[in-house]
């Protein structure tokens, strides 16, 4: 089983019910407002295609979603332990400041006591969770502005330690970004974690999970091969695979027709082209790849192609396993593989 919780189509239902059964159990992040509740949360409820469901407070977290001021989602612990809320009250008063133990002492909480409880409930301390909030604050004031403005917005009195922030939630300092650039990057928040997507007018350049230790090489290379022009933003490419994606996660549909920008060889070009006719639900070893280009001794230069790959999900190198039907290496993470599998099950069912 994927996920301990029903589907997403059955909790998304359990949402227009205001089912109060999940309190605690499931959240939904809702990506058009950057919040994420309960669901049985009063607000107006969203449209499906925006909606992200998680079964931790910490995961819809760090996928940069904000806490609910309605339903407040963090409630039931802070009614366990009060000086959780006492904490997240003054995380809300104060969103973009820097915080440190020295405030937790200041408010009357011991900084030890903090660090578990919030570590137990949420999977995140205190300090991890308003030094998310405040880079939620940073990338937004990037699109729009210079970035000691982001820096400011975000909180941080230190450039460096902005920079060293943002740079591990993307993969690259701030001022790598440049305004009005020909490419934009922008987070796309998905049920395994934030991915990065780069897309100009035309297509998309680049599709990675945020936390993929080649990210910043990967930038490094598309920024030289664009000179320099990468940028903080969205294009009409970026909303067209974010709804992509978003029917993909929900089991609604695995046809991805957004246009891809490939920076590649031939050869490497022409094996992330065989990757894409591997379809959902099965799998293919890298000798069956080879075979498939005409290329039956080139098993390593296959793999090393499908290592290159720089648009995750849309090419699935995820589809390619080892010989003996083992998990070989995957960018984003042999977890995430083995769930995109899982997930994709649900695809060759309907074939």
């Amino acid at each position: 089983m994927l996920f301990a919780l029903p589907s997403d189509a059955a909790l998304y239902e359990a949402l227009l019910n205001r089912d109060t059964r999940f309190d605690g159990q499931a959240f939904v992040g809702v990506t058009s407002t950057g919040i994420f509740c309960r669901l049985s949360c009063p607000a107006r409820k969203p449209k499906r295609e925006n909606c992200r469901f998680y079964d931790r407070v910490s995961a819809a977290i760090e996928a940069g979603f904000r806490p609910c001021k309605r339903c407040h989602p963090l409630g039931p612990a802070a009614a366990a332990e009060p000086h959780i809320q006492t904490l997240l009250n003054a995380l809300d008063a104060r969103p973009q400041h820097r915080w440190r133990e020295t405030d937790i002492s200041a408010l009357g909480v011991d900084p030890s006591t903090a660090r578990r409880s919030f570590k137990r409930h949420f999977g995140m301390t205190f300090l991890e969770m308003a030094r998310q909030r405040r880079l939620a604050h940073g990338f937004t004031a990037l699109e729009d502005g210079k970035v000691i403005d982001a820096q400011l917005e975000a909180g941080f009195d230190s450039p460096a330690a902005f920079r060293a922030a943002f740079a591990k939630l993307l993969g690259a300092a701030p001022d790598h970004f440049k305004k009005q650039a020909i490419l934009r990057a922008h987070p796309i928040n998905t049920p395994l974690g934030t991915l990065i997507a780069i897309c100009d007018d035309h297509g998309l350049h680049l599709l990675e999970f945020a936390d993929r230790k080649a990210l910043p090489a990967e930038l490094k290379r598309l920024s030289k091969m664009t000179k320099g022009h990468i940028g903080v933003g969205r294009t009409d490419v970026t909303d067209h695979v974010s709804a992509e994606l978003a029917r993909y996660f929900t089991g609604e549909s695995d046809d991805f027709q957004t246009p891809l920008i490939l920076h590649g060889t031939p050869f490497t070009r022409q094996v992330w082209t065989a990757l894409r006719k591997i379809p959902a639900g099965e799998t293919r070893s890298y000798a069956a790849l080879a075979q498939v280009i005409n290329a039956p001794t080139a098993t390593r230069a296959v793999a090393r192609a499908n290592g290159a790959n720089q648009i995750a999900i849309l090419i699935p190198c995820h589809r390619v396993i080892g010989a003996d039907g083992a998990l070989t290496g995957y960018g984003g993470g042999l977890w995430r593989k083995q769930r995109l599998i899982e997930l994709e099950q649900h695809y060759a069912k309907r074939t």
